[in-house]
């Protein structure tokens, strides 16, 4: 039976702290109810003892929608009391709470032990539960820590009552492979930890956040720590459709979602319009250029059979339709294709003249348009639209 991936999606949390993408408490309503609508099973929602706006923004979207809601803290008990506080009208509420693990974290970020944070992270666990909300415990730089060690804080929390324990690879220092390992070790010497859900989070400084990911829920993790466009602190995160789509299209992983892929383009406009973040038009799933053909080979087969170069139909994220690009690099068959949607039949020796004509035209404005196509078949005699 295939295994359910929960999808817990950060974007109104970790994804706003990108400079110059904060929302206001309203945009946050309106994007946290797409993400309802999108299948996202939990929403970060903020980090209430931040700021006054923090608060009010997990206060509302617990009112708004009925998913999971999560608000962040530090193992501190003021954080976690403002937190709750936050969380009073969450349908399903939890607190994210946790401290540093790899030994650079606790020694130059804590100036602590192993020792003390692992005290600290047991006791922020219990008080937390003690709210009455499900706890998650996040491992600062899990991607960085001693195994032995992690191991140990995993199954300490996890005895104090976490119901999610987040491994974080903070610093997106992780190998997918070595990643996966990881998981891997934690699932073979934490003796508790089919008691709780191992989530994963990665980020993409080295640009393997999706792949790292990716590598965690293939060897156990059961949840997914994602923003939409892979929006996050300096290079980012993990992306929510790339993940929903990797798990969609490769069935062989015997994995699943509650992701509405259908509804995934418009989630990512919605978010790149209110952040004011635009999507890079070579960004996997959502970007522009997604599914967009502009080599003349690529072109002719693509004409021919669509998988040969789709392995993904525009409509199940939600994009209307591929589109053939007119460069310099096309080929006959793109023009022709073009030339008959807009209802030219054009002749061998006619489709030759007007080709020549056109790699004239692509060199000097490199991409052609309709309308160039109309003038170059206005001066192609005996060529008219049928």
């Amino acid at each position: 039976m295939s295994r359910k991936i929960e999808i817990f999606d950060t974007t109104l949390r970790d994804g706003e702290q990108v400079p110059g993408c904060q929302l206001s408490t309203e945009e946050k309503v309106v994007i946290a109810r797409e993400l309802e609508l999108l299948g996202v099973d939990v929403i970060e929602a903020g980090f209430p003892i931040s700021s006054p706006g923090d608060f009010l923004s997990v206060v509302e979207l617990s009112k708004a929608v009925s998913i999971g809601v999560c608000a962040l803290t530090r193992s501190k008990k003021e954080d976690i009391d403002v937190a709750a506080e936050a969380l009073h009208h969450a349908k399903r509420g939890r607190i994210h709470t946790g401290i540093g693990s790899s030994d650079i974290h606790i020694k130059t970020k804590f100036n602590s032990s192993r020792e003390k944070v692992l005290e600290q992270g047991v006791w922020a666990v219990s008080y937390a539960k003690a709210k009455g909300y499900e706890v998650e415990f996040f491992a600062e730089d899990a991607g960085r820590a001693d195994l032995a060690f992690l191991a140990q804080m995993v199954e300490a929390v996890i005895a104090a009552g976490a119901d999610v324990v987040n491994i974080p690879d903070t610093t997106g220092y992780c190998l997918p492979h070595l990643y996966g390992k990881r998981i891997q070790y934690l699932f073979e010497h934490v003796k508790n930890i089919h008691k709780a859900t191992i989530s994963v989070h990665c980020h993409n400084d080295l640009g393997m956040a999706t792949a790292n990911t990716m590598a965690g829920l293939i060897a156990g993790a059961g949840q997914a720590e994602v923003t939409i466009n892979g929006i996050g602190e300096r290079a980012g995160n993990t992306s929510l459709e790339e993940i929903a789509m990797i798990i969609r299209t490769h069935k062989d992983l015997d994995l699943h979602t509650n992701i509405v892929s259908e509804r995934l383009y418009g989630v990512s406009n919605l978010v790149s319009d209110l952040m004011r973040m635009p999507v890079q038009p070579n960004k996997a799933i959502v970007g522009a250029n997604a599914f967009a053909h502009s080599s003349g080979i690529h072109q002719d087969g693509f004409l021919k059979n669509s998988e040969n170069y789709e392995i993904i139909n525009p409509s199940d994220v939600g994009v209307p339709t591929s589109s053939i690009v007119l460069t310099a690099r096309s080929g006959r068959a793109a023009l022709k294709h073009r030339l008959e949607l807009l209802g030219y039949q054009p002749s061998k020796p006619e489709l030759d003249q007007l080709y020549e004509a056109f790699l004239t035209v692509a060199d000097e404005k490199k991409n052609v348009n309709d309308d160039d196509l109309m003038t170059l078949a206005a001066n192609t005699p005996l060529l008219v639209q049928k």
